[in-house]
């Protein structure tokens, strides 16, 4: 009898911020590993998530979105994407079905000759919003990019149709090889930084576009309280400035309490229990240009 061989690797993908990378990769996993956001560069770590099939298994890395850096923390961010597609064994280059092909998709396309290591597949993401036109269009402008594609997709993660399309294909160019991870195991990120994402995804919504990048989590501590189905989660919202500390927390703390409201469904959910949340703003001046207070905040 022929067992079938297994395969296992990595792949990330790449595009511009905002095309649906975030989105994907939760989609693949079935669960929710990266915050999501209509706010650029939302993503700030190489956040694995892990996907087991009968023909083996893919590592997903979720990175942040290629961008011209105006900080050190964009710079370390840029840094951290080129580490990334070096390891990787599949790269899927995503462009959103809506939208023409510009300026930044050429240079990131372009770009990819620096991974020669790497295959290369191009997706054209977000299909459920798009005219049948436009998908057509897209497909034609993505591939004439490169003429290395091992393949280009049209999915939606949405609706995930022809995610199973794009699963096959990227387990098909990985390297044979036993499971990197345990079958059970969905991600490698701690806990805590699970937390600290979800807070920083309530935290995004609905503020002033120059508030994003000025936002970091820092979760202090979490305890199962004693005699009690609750477990405490303390945590420390950082911005750059007083005026920031304002807008987050918004008129007599409404916007803070509404942060903690949202951001506790999810923590409840993972944690499996109720959760007491306990939020405070702190202000750590221009933290992303100071290496210092870039590596206490983990970056």
């Amino acid at each position: 009898m022929m067992t079938e061989i297994s395969r296992s690797g990595f792949v990330t993908f790449v595009g511009r911020p905002n095309v649906g990378k975030s989105t994907l990769t939760n989609a693949l996993v079935g669960e929710k590993i990266a915050i999501t956001s209509e706010k650029p560069q939302t993503t700030r770590r190489a956040i694995r998530g892990i996907l087991n099939r009968p023909a083996g298994q893919l590592v997903i890395v979720d990175t942040p979105g290629i961008h011209k850096p105006r900080t050190l923390l964009g710079e370390r961010l840029n840094d951290l994407v080129e580490q990334v597609l070096g390891d990787v064994d599949v790269i899927g280059f995503c462009v959103p079905a809506t939208e023409k092909i510009g300026p930044g998709d050429r240079r990131i396309a372009a770009s990819l000759d620096g991974y020669p290591r790497a295959k290369k597949i191009a997706i054209v993401t977000k299909t459920d919003v798009a005219e049948r036109d436009q998908i057509t269009e897209r497909l034609i402008e993505v591939d004439a990019l490169r003429e290395d594609w091992a393949a280009v997709i049209p999915l939606s993660a949405l609706t995930r149709e022809q995610l199973d399309v794009l699963t096959d294909e990227m387990l098909a160019l990985m390297p044979e090889g036993p499971a990197l991870y345990p079958a059970d195991v969905v991600t490698d990120e701690s806990v805590e930084d699970r937390i600290a994402e979800m807070i920083r995804e309530a935290a995004l919504d609905g503020v002033r576009d120059e508030l994003p990048h000025s936002i970091a989590v820092v979760v202090d501590d979490v305890a199962p309280r004693e005699d009690s189905d609750l477990t405490d989660v303390h945590a420390s919202i950082v911005v750059e400035r007083d005026s920031q500390k304002a807008i987050i927390i918004g008129r007599k703390g409404s916007r803070l309490a509404d942060v903690g409201k949202r951001a506790r469904v999810g923590i409840e959910e993972l944690l499996g229990t109720r959760v007491f949340l306990g939020l405070h703003v702190k202000v750590a001046k221009e933290w992303q240009r100071d290496p210092k207070q870039l590596g206490r905040l983990g970056f």
